[in-house]
């Protein structure tokens, strides 16, 4: 694989974490799949750089848990399962549930202007085609919220489960990951007006309930197209 001239190394900043962000990129949009293996001499190749820096980046994402080290093999990128995807969304729906209950009483008018002028950015956005620009935009949008919630544990905590898993596993399905659920867009874009509508009222109670009903659905689709996977 050639990279193309726009995506080359920026000279400026460091390579291992251009290597990293390269990698963590193509594992999001399913370009590289789980049990798919990363050999260090061939990525060296394949990005035009040294193998010092596609060292570092392996064992960052290794440490990031988006790579495995298999003893006497190599390392490849993670394959979750149905526990695991379960035990995600099952911690995500109760912090995040909590995080949105905080944001209720702390969130500024600056960060709701934000969240509203994202959730209007993804309906606007056209399936299949811009699916990666709505995933990234509804990440900010969950990021946002639990920024706003003021609680240091909370951010902290929820930060590395969204660096760990960047698109919350859809892209562990590979028959989704470029694609999305017909069924759950429309659902998706009501459950986000109401957690915006919600933090608009400054009712916390309303918050949680509509942070961990929207998060319990996702997790639903998620583990019913794990389970429908060809």
């Amino acid at each position: 694989m050639v990279v193309p001239a726009e995506n080359a190394p920026p000279r400026h900043r460091q390579l291992r974490q251009w290597v990293a962000d390269h990698l963590r990129a193509e594992i999001l949009e399913g370009k590289r799949k789980p049990g798919d293996w990363l050999r260090q001499e061939q990525l060296a190749r394949e990005l035009d750089v040294s193998q010092t820096p596609v060292r570092e980046a392996l064992k960052q994402l290794v440490a990031d848990g988006l790579l495995e080290h298999v003893p006497y093999r190599g390392i490849q990128v993670v394959r979750f399962s149905v526990e695991d995807v379960e035990d995600l969304y099952e911690s995500r729906s109760v912090l995040e549930a909590m995080a949105a209950r905080h944001a209720a009483t702390a969130i500024t008018a600056e960060e709701l202007k934000l969240l509203a002028s994202l959730h209007s950015r993804m309906l606007e956005c056209e399936m299949p085609s811009q699916l990666k620009a709505y995933r990234d935009l509804n990440r900010r949008f969950h990021e946002t919220i639990i920024t706003a919630s003021r609680r240091s544990f909370l951010t902290r905590t929820l930060s590395q489960l969204w660096t760990a898993f960047p698109t919350m596993l859809w892209s562990n399905v590979p028959h989704i990951a470029l694609k999305s659920i017909p069924e759950r867009d429309e659902p998706d874009n009501a459950e986000h007006a109401e957690i915006v509508a919600a933090l608009q009222a400054r009712d916390p109670d309303r918050a949680a309930r509509a942070a961990r009903s929207h998060i319990e659905s996702a997790g639903r689709t998620l583990l019913a197209a794990m389970k429908a996977r060809p």
